[in-house]
């Protein structure tokens, strides 16, 4: 059944999304660690979100979502070696558009800043600083464009373990260049640009073995007239916004935050890099594995079974972030406090995090689900609807940033993206719905009530937990650490049983595809 087939693959890239945040947030740690919200942190993360955001835009968003549809219509409708010959010939043709454009990049990264951050015109030297990291920091969108590339050609393919892995040693690379390389530079920070490049090649390095072992080795194709290019260039173009919009809106409140006091932006990199745990390990999980799924489905034109996969995986969806959400609401103070409260990162600064986080937080559930709704679009090579509903969407949360700036500061700012992930989720299933007929979104809501219920039970149960007078009154070492995670454990026990009392699908449906994987081990 092909609901299982997703919840498997959704489970192996969860499993090493799993390492990779763990990884990732040891780095973010020692990121904390050395410079806090100083102005060096300041200016990497904007210089940071300026590749990444070509890296969503262009790689991960727009050419995953054009290529997998077109690539897996030649495996199903001819063959193999034609879709290789398509991946050959995109391989050549983006290799040399990525070789351009990083150059550009590099070109004319004092005029980017100033688009980014214009809040830092004033302060010449962390500007100047921020344009330094964004030259060194651009060539990373040519190899983590490829690596896109790989992840779409394995994950068709039905492997799914090499590309989630792939950020592991990115995060590896920039650990051990900010450990070992900052008493090399005048500007310490400088070590954790090049660390970032170091990891861009190591990813695609590790995706060439597996590429192949599974028989799709890139080699050059200069047929640039082959009309899956010319079929997949015209996707790409409007799949820009569509498959982008959470990271279009971050970096919409990334320029308004650099209005607002220093420290700003810094609160809402670290509170985005918590909210981004769940979200990439189930959410963006759940997406990878579905999009292949409802490819192959509208290659066969199963119409009624690829509504029966989104219902699936929404249900699936809003039974893993829900209580995800309660969890980091009840928690976030905690959270931020343990995983970044030391050196220079101070107790204030943490309780500012923790603000951002409970705004972005309320929205977990609502950005997750956009990416599975809008993957069926994208499979019905559809790309203009997601675009028009992400204009709406990124409109939206700017006049909701700048209604809410003075009033939350930038608590307001991770609200509006929220707000604006929630109408972008309502309106694409609108417009599904009209469109294919019913969707089954009444048993996606009879199911999200009895999350609802369990999530409220579990939240309750956390909080108790958290302030039990044996965690409050002791002193031993790491005792907060060691309530977190009872605290974790106790809400995890409490959401399962009342799951399973109330009998909710999803919980078996997991169950199962655990119980099938290890049989299979």
């Amino acid at each position: 059944m092909q609901s299982h087939k997703i919840t498997r693959a959704a489970g192996v890239v969860g499993s090493a999304t799993l390492l990779s945040r763990i990884l990732g947030y040891v780095r973010d740690m020692v990121i904390a660690y050395f410079f806090g919200t100083a102005d060096a942190a300041d200016a990497f993360f904007v210089a940071f979100r300026i590749p990444n955001l070509f890296r969503r835009l262009f790689a991960e968003g727009s050419l995953t979502v054009a290529f997998i549809p077109i690539f897996t219509g030649y495996l199903v409708k001819e063959s193999k070696k034609n879709a290789c010959e398509f991946a050959n010939t995109v391989f050549t043709f983006l290799s040399i558009i990525l070789v351009i454009f990083s150059c550009l990049g590099v070109v004319f990264s004092h005029f980017l800043v100033k688009i980014m951050a214009w809040g830092f015109a004033d302060e010449k030297v962390k500007f100047e600083l921020t344009v330094l990291l964004t030259r060194i920091m651009f060539p990373y969108i040519f190899f983590i464009s490829l690596v896109a590339l790989c992840m779409g050609v394995l994950n068709s393919l039905k492997h799914f373990a090499a590309p989630a892995l792939a950020p592991v040693l990115l995060n590896l690379a920039m650990i051990l260049s900010a450990i070992f390389l900052m008493p090399y530079f005048s500007q310490p920070i400088l070590a954790l640009a090049f660390g970032v490049i170091l990891g861009g090649f190591l990813q695609l390095a590790l995706q060439i073995p597996y590429l192949k072992k599974n028989g799709a080795g890139f080699k050059l194709n200069f047929n640039f007239s082959h009309p899956g290019l010319k079929k997949m260039a015209k996707l790409m173009l409007p799949a820009v916004l569509g498959a982008a919009v959470y990271q279009v809106n971050m970096v919409i409140i990334t320029m308004i935050a650099s209005l607002l006091p220093a420290g700003s932006i810094s609160y809402l990199y670290y509170s985005d890099r918590i909210f981004q745990f769940p979200l990439a390990l189930f959410g963006l999980a759940l997406a990878t594995a579905s999009l292949p799924a409802m490819s192959d489905q509208v290659a066969h034109n199963q119409m009624e079974e690829l509504k029966d996969t989104l219902s699936h995986a929404l249900r699936l969806i809003l039974f893993i972030t829900i209580p995800a959400m309660v969890g980091l609401v009840v928690l976030r103070v905690p959270i931020v406090r343990i995983l970044f409260q030391r050196g220079a990162f101070a107790a204030d600064a943490t309780l500012l995090t923790a603000q951002a986080l409970f705004w972005f937080a309320v929205g977990l559930w609502a950005v997750a689900g956009v990416r599975v709704v809008a993957n069926v679009f994208y499979a019905l090579q559809d790309i203009w609807t997601p675009v028009k509903v992400a204009v709406i969407s990124i409109i939206f949360n700017l006049v909701m940033c700048l209604v809410l700036m003075e009033s939350m500061k930038h608590a307001g700012l991770a609200l509006a993206v929220s707000l604006s992930s929630m109408l972008n989720l309502m309106i694409l299933i609108l417009v599904l719905r009209m469109r294919l007929g019913k969707l089954g979104i009444k048993k996606v809501i009879f199911s999200s009530v009895k999350i609802l219920l369990s999530s409220t039970a579990m939240g309750i149960i956390v909080s108790l937990t958290y302030q039990n007078e044996f965690f409050v009154s002791k002193s031993f070492p790491m005792h907060d650490v060691i309530a977190l995670c009872a605290s974790i454990f106790s809400g995890v026990v409490v959401f399962a049983l009342c799951s399973y009392i109330l009998k909710s699908t999803e919980l078996f449906s997991l169950w199962d595809s655990f119980k099938k994987g290890k049989h299979r081990q």
